[in-house]
């Protein structure tokens, strides 16, 4: 039995209480899905800034009645303290997804990201500390690696960050790292790369690649390749990302607490190849779009050329193992892409 078997195992038999900041994203409402499906308690907060009200719903949907009556949700923003407060009171474990993602909108806005993910992190901290949760396990960044040139990327080597984006994920490392040193607070950092998967947005402005060229690809719409289509990434299916953030809560090994992890495949894709991967699973519907091509332009500012994790400390720590691939996950995610997305005739 692995790892995340056994923890599972363990939930079911004696549940707990978690917290979900931005349970309406795309990641806190996969969680939330996953966490009421083994009978757990879950309270989740959520300002709907980059959240939806749908996506609670469509959980709604995948669960047992029962299930989700194990769920309260507050309306609050990680900004304020005390909405901090009220989400974590009497809580085991705090989930903290809730962040304002995207690159280039730190970019356009780099005291609004430093606000909600600095500031908002730094109350969580607090709140969860003042509630004595047992564990904090919170979404850190690959974004943290900036323009270290090593390949794959291994945690404890990082370079200069390229956003502001990347500054506030790095410096939620330092704050609880922080707390853990003179408070004692248990944490996790997962430093997330290039997450996919159901319930993430196609249609926002600052959409993720994946999501945004299913969208496309379903409307007819061009798909744009910044830079020459050789950029890559490691693309992480949402499942995966669930699996490590359960193992991280529930890993008794004191020495795996206090720590950073990737949380990653531990391959490459190209984006020209992602772009043959879901153009052919697109054509399965619509056959018009087989001989589709993407069209390039200029590379986008503070992006990183390459990018793929080092897996081997999160195996060995947590007992991570990835369960599906790229081309799993694509398969999975194009049924909740053609659910969502209108199809132009």
């Amino acid at each position: 039995m692995s790892a995340y078997e056994k923890a599972r195992v363990a939930l079911r038999e004696n549940p707990k209480i978690w917290v979900i900041t931005g349970v309406a994203g795309f990641i806190g409402s996969n969680l939330l899905e996953a966490l009421l499906k083994l009978d757990q308690h879950v309270i989740g907060l959520d300002n709907f800034e980059t959240g939806y009200r749908d996506n609670l719903e469509r959980v709604r949907g995948l669960v047992q009645a029962a299930q989700w009556d194990r769920f309260r949700f507050h309306e609050g923003d990680i900004r304020e303290l005390d909405d901090c407060r009220k989400a974590v009171d009497g809580a085991d474990y705090v989930l903290h997804q809730a962040a304002l993602g995207s690159v280039p909108r730190s970019l356009e806005n780099p005291i609004f990201t430093n606000e909600t993910n600095i500031s908002g992190f730094l109350n969580m901290l607090v709140a969860a500390r003042d509630a004595k949760v047992k564990r904090f396990v919170y979404a850190a960044s690959s974004s943290t690696y900036g323009d270290h040139p090593g390949l794959p990327k291994v945690e404890d080597r990082i370079g200069k960050p390229l956003s502001p984006y990347a500054v506030t994920k790095y410096v939620n490392e330092l704050y609880a790292d922080v707390f853990a040193r003179s408070y004692h607070l248990e944490s996790i950092g997962l430093r997330y790369f290039n997450v996919f998967g159901p319930r993430q947005d196609p249609n926002g402005a600052y959409a993720a690649v994946i999501p945004k060229w299913y969208g496309a690809l379903l409307r007819s719409d061009p798909v744009y390749i910044n830079g020459d289509g050789e950029t890559s990434r490691d693309f992480c299916f949402v499942t995966n990302v669930v699996q490590a953030n359960i193992l991280a809560a529930t890993v008794a090994d004191p020495d795996a607490i206090n720590q950073i992890y990737n949380v990653a495949l531990g391959d490459r894709t190209t984006l020209n190849e992602l772009f043959m991967l879901i153009r052919d699973r697109v054509a399965e519907v619509r056959p018009q779009v087989a001989s589709a091509k993407p069209l390039y332009r200029d590379f986008r500012k503070g992006d990183v050329r390459h990018s793929q994790a080092d897996i081997e400390k999160i195996r060995l720590h947590l007992g991570y193992v990835p369960t599906h691939r790229v081309a799993d996950g694509l398969s999975e995610a194009t049924e909740f892409y053609l659910s969502t997305v209108s199809i132009k005739d």
